[in-house]
């Protein structure tokens, strides 16, 4: 299955259906009058977030999602039929966004969770519904209301506990493929990772999810290489996990590429908590490993981890370090107040 995170959808809700106008007309009733029914409710576009699916690839071969219109009004007092909805069943982290693609509709982050996109049509009043003692034989019926019809954006953005950040051929896949059963493409050229990955990684009987995204390099918020499109699938992560290659001649520059195209890309991104780790330590010798720390800590200003993803050395202390700001950032997150504590606030702590 291909990885898709961008779609574009045109989406319209039904009719309402018809008023009816109708008189009662049977045998030996002297009495007639109005009998006309009202017509039925255009059925609603609905986005919903469902388990099993990571991706926006269905989108791709169907853009367009039509609700069904209400059924008219009928005689003897009969009502139409409503229309049946749609539901649009995405993955979840997909922000639904208007046609300018900056207007944020909605933000799916749960299963189960449902966002109206385009509500039905009322149906009309047939002519039952304006009897009254003036007027006992109505002729009029009012028309069902017509659907709403906009074109709209899905972008995903996975959502991680914790995302890799790196040029390319920094070894991020090669970490995420060590310390997951996920099995990211591994080769040595760039730009290996063509769409991001996540991992279930295991630490201490504490597991969090890994993002693995393209590198990154120079311009990239310009438009080189691939782009910074990719980064959208860290914003959610609680921390940045920053690999930087310990076999290039010049780590200190490396690290401020990843740096500069981040904080260009903003969102929030560049204040995000960062672990800074030199990669590929089992190809430098003790010399060259600590001279090459020294000059990361200098550029990072700050404390800088090594680790060997294929030889897995130090892994599991960078992991554990990763665990621990995951585990600060949900404590500092506020806690989501049910909707009986939000009545109990308002009207007091006194229950039935």
């Amino acid at each position: 299955m291909k990885f898709l995170d961008l779609s574009k959808v045109h989406v319209r809700s039904g009719a309402g259906g018809g008023g009816c106008v109708s008189f009662r007309r049977e045998k030996y009733i002297e009495y007639g009058g109005p009998n006309g029914g009202d017509g039925g409710r255009g059925g609603d576009v609905w986005a919903e977030a469902v388990e099993g699916l990571n991706t926006l690839i269905d989108f791709r071969y169907q853009q367009h999602f039509f609700a069904k219109n209400g059924t008219p009004g009928m005689g003897q007092q009969r009502t139409g039929a409503d229309g049946a909805d749609i539901i649009l069943r995405v993955p979840v982290g997909t922000e639904i966004l208007d046609e300018d693609q900056e207007t944020l509709i909605a933000d799916v982050t749960e299963v189960g969770q449902r966002v109206l996109l385009a509500k039905g049509g009322n149906g009309g009043f047939g002519n039952l519904h304006f009897k009254s003692a003036t007027n006992q034989a109505p002729r009029r019926a009012n028309p069902g209301l017509e659907g709403v019809e906009r074109t709209l954006w899905l972008r995903l953005k996975l959502i991680a506990d914790a995302g890799l950040l790196g040029l390319p051929n920094a070894g991020k896949s090669t970490l995420l493929s060590s310390c997951s059963n996920a099995r990211p493409k591994i080769a040595d050229y760039p730009f290996t990772t063509l769409h991001p990955n996540l991992g279930v990684v295991g630490v201490d009987q504490h597991e969090f999810v890994m993002a693995d995204i393209p590198g990154l390099i120079e311009g990239a918020s310009e438009g080189r290489g691939l782009g910074d499109v990719f980064l959208g699938h860290v914003e959610r992560c609680a921390v940045l996990l920053h690999l930087v290659d310990g076999t290039s001649e010049t780590v200190a520059e490396d690290y401020q590429t990843i740096i500069t195209e981040v904080e260009a890309y903003g969102d929030e991104l560049g204040g995000k908590p960062r672990v800074t780790v030199l990669n590929k330590i089992d190809a430098l010798t003790d010399e060259e490993r600590d001279a090459k720390k020294a000059e990361l800590e200098a550029a990072a200003g700050g404390p800088v981890m090594m680790m060997s993803g294929v030889a897995r050395e130090g892994m599991y202390d960078v992991l554990r370090a990763v665990r621990a700001e995951i585990l600060a950032a949900k404590a500092q997150e506020p806690e989501r107040e049910t909707p009986d504590d939000d009545a109990d606030a308002e009207q007091g702590t006194w229950r039935p």
